[in-house]
């Protein structure tokens, strides 16, 4: 018993670890990249068609990649940044670039929403491009994009646990090398269990900062 909680606190905390920094990662990458789409669309403040239509073609192709074979085919690049393919730290690469376009997206999205009444006030004040963005779009369309990004953070849990099947840690690792492979039943519910738990926790924490959020409006 002792020895399962310890593969399973060694194996949570690498999933976690992975997830993290995964999200960090595409929030940093996708994030710009929505406020971008949004910004360029025909309604956009700055409409240029052409970069949209190109930059949302990018992105749609990401996104239609099942994971298992992003990680496959990320794998040189992987090798070629931290010198290995396998473990957790090299699972934060593919991880990203899979979640990224769905934050792009979902800030799109979240974007896309906010009255365009509230834009036009603002231009009518005399605001920029830039300040129309930071202090009208973006706080407007937060409760939505927190929304959205709980949901990435699910689904990178998901994904992370796709991991384990090519070596990448975590709790995906641990059901397979020790729950599936060796045939420790026991060690695959554990593991399956922390996952649900997890998902639970941030879905609520989630929903919690949502409607904070909402409230403040």
């Amino acid at each position: 018993m002792e020895m399962i909680l310890k593969l399973v606190g060694i194996s949570t905390l690498e999933t976690l670890i992975m997830v993290f920094f995964s999200t960090l990662f595409a929030i940093l990458i996708g994030f710009p990249l929505g406020v971008l789409l949004n910004a360029t669309n025909k309604y956009g403040i700055m409409p240029k068609p052409v970069f949209n239509l190109i930059l949302s073609r990018i992105i749609d192709v990401l996104r239609s990649f099942p994971f298992v074979i992003l990680m496959i085919v990320l794998l040189p690049l992987t090798r070629l940044i931290l010198g290995t393919a396998i473990g957790t730290a090299a699972t934060i690469i593919p991880l990203s670039i899979a979640a990224a376009p769905f934050v792009a997206r979902i800030t799109e999205t979240a974007l896309n929403e906010v009255d365009p009444g509230v834009v036009q006030a603002a231009r009518a004040m005399g605001s920029t491009n830039s300040q129309i963005i930071w202090k009208v779009l973006i706080p407007e369309a937060m409760p939505s994009v927190v929304s959205g990004i709980t949901l990435t953070v699910i689904n990178l849990i998901s994904y992370s646990a796709m991991a384990g099947t090519l070596g990448g840690g975590g709790l995906g690792d641990l059901a397979i090398r020790y729950g599936y492979q060796r045939f420790r039943t026991e060690i695959m519910i554990a593991a399956v269990i922390v996952i649900i738990l997890m998902v639970a926790v941030i879905q609520f924490a989630g929903t919690k900062l949502t409607n904070k959020m909402l409230s403040k409006r």
